[in-house]
């Protein structure tokens, strides 16, 4: 029932441009990276692709989460949200790659996953041949590998380019609007670090989880070969199906704004500490108070004082960041 994600045929790394990479809506990239030799490699087999791989790793270990072949490749929680339903295990690359192998021709393989694992630490050299170039942003460039694996919704702060490099991956997206409606699980107890939905995208339950009827109408889907790649745009959910028994995936990350900003997740939790559970009236007040500040700040709020005194409602800088984040600590830690 989803809709198709826009899709631009032709361009090739460097081709890029600002009016793309800072665009509020996802776009499909066919065969932006047909030309990587990996790519090329993963066309050829499964072993060339893992040959190419070996020629630049190093040895690092990396973090692998192993599922029962019963997950059915759904990494998640546990049947009453007290753990999850994988392990995770420190082990060598070259390991999980003739892990993989081994389980090729499983018809239940176990779940087999390399999540986000920064290239430039674990394969240096491998974005010599394998990049995009994406100007002046300076993204982390991560790979991700494993079998038929499935990832709940959830967004990412930074914007995101994924690179199908092996296999083939369904995405589907919900704007971030849908919040409501995909049901989060827990926000400081989560399977990979970002909040997810509890809905079965395969089979999802509308008589527990009843608005995520709503949210289908909403989403959006793309299937992805090797060489495609995918933009994701900040804050958007997307739901990533592994579709073959060897997949690899590169994606870059960046952020828009500064570097001195922290994350908005540590304003929630603090939020949640310090707002959600006072008195109506004050809450109410509060959430006036963050409106002016905050989310319809346009430099009115301080036009009233000297330049000098406006202090941390002027824009800030990095000096001015530091600062503040050294008395926001101060006082948490009173």
């Amino acid at each position: 029932m989803a809709e198709p994600i826009r899709q631009l045929a032709g361009l090739a790394p460097g081709d890029l441009d600002d009016a793309l990479l800072t665009s509020n809506e996802p776009v499909v990239l066919r065969g932006l990276a047909a030309r990587w030799p990996l790519v090329k490699a993963g066309l050829a087999s499964q072993r060339c692709a893992s040959d190419y791989l070996r020629r630049y790793y190093r040895g690092d270990q990396v973090i692998a989460l192993l599922g029962r072949p019963e997950i059915g490749g759904r990494f998640f929680y546990n049947e009453d949200l007290s753990g999850f339903n994988f392990d995770s295990v420190r082990t060598s690359l070259a390991s999980v790659l003739e892990e993989l192998d081994a389980r090729r021709a499983d018809a239940q393989p176990p779940a087999i996953y390399v999540g986000s694992t920064e290239i430039d630490a674990c394969l240096p050299g491998l974005r010599s041949e394998n990049d995009l170039g994406l100007g002046a942003r300076q993204p982390y460039v991560s790979i991700w590998l494993g079998n038929r694996t499935r990832i709940a919704p959830h967004y990412d702060l930074p914007d995101n380019i994924a690179v199908v490099a092996a296999g083939r991956r369904r995405f589907t997206l919900f704007p971030p609007n849908q919040l409501d409606n995909l049901y989060i699980g827990p926000l400081d107890f989560t399977p990979a670090g970002q909040p997810i939905s509890m809905v079965d995208l395969h089979k999802p339950d509308l008589q527990r989880f009843p608005r995520f009827a709503e949210a289908q109408k909403h989403a959006l889907t793309a299937e992805l070969g090797p060489g495609d790649a995918i933009f994701i745009p900040s804050m958007w959910w997307h739901h990533v199906e592994a579709l073959d028994p060897f997949n690899i995936l590169v994606n870059y990350w960046w952020r828009q704004s500064p570097s001195y900003m922290d994350t908005p997740t540590n304003a929630l939790m603090l939020a949640l500490l310090t707002v959600r559970d006072l008195p109506p009236a004050q809450r109410a007040a509060w959430r006036d108070i963050f409106l002016h500040y905050v989310f319809d700040a346009d430099g009115s709020e301080a036009a009233h004082m000297p330049a000098a005194a406006r202090r941390v409602l002027a824009p800030l800088d990095d000096t001015m960041a530091r600062t503040l984040r050294s008395q926001i600590l101060n006082r948490i830690n009173r």
